[in-house]
């Protein structure tokens, strides 16, 4: 299949899943390039961001495994390498 890179943008509303995305994101640590974790704590909000090379279906299973989590929200776009 065809390598994709792409960005995977995690907003977490509720601290109590934090634990359930880092059980996620391990889990798929093989296409994780770059990992960057932002507190916003004054607003109780905290973003993650990803850089992920794969193909299309592996990232999708990931960003689709996010967006069932509750108290999160999660984007993503895709570039094509060549």
């Amino acid at each position: 299949m065809e390598k994709k890179i792409g960005t995977i943008s995690i907003l977490i509303l509720n601290r109590e899943v934090v634990e359930a995305v880092n059980a996620l994101l391990s889990s798929f640590a093989d296409i994780i390039i770059a990992r960057q974790g932002i507190p916003l704590r004054e607003d109780d909000l905290y973003v993650i961001s990803l850089v992920v090379k794969s193909d299309a279906n592996t990232i999708n299973a990931l960003t689709g495994k996010l967006g069932r989590l509750k108290a999160l929200k999660v984007k993503t776009i895709l570039i094509k390498t060549e």
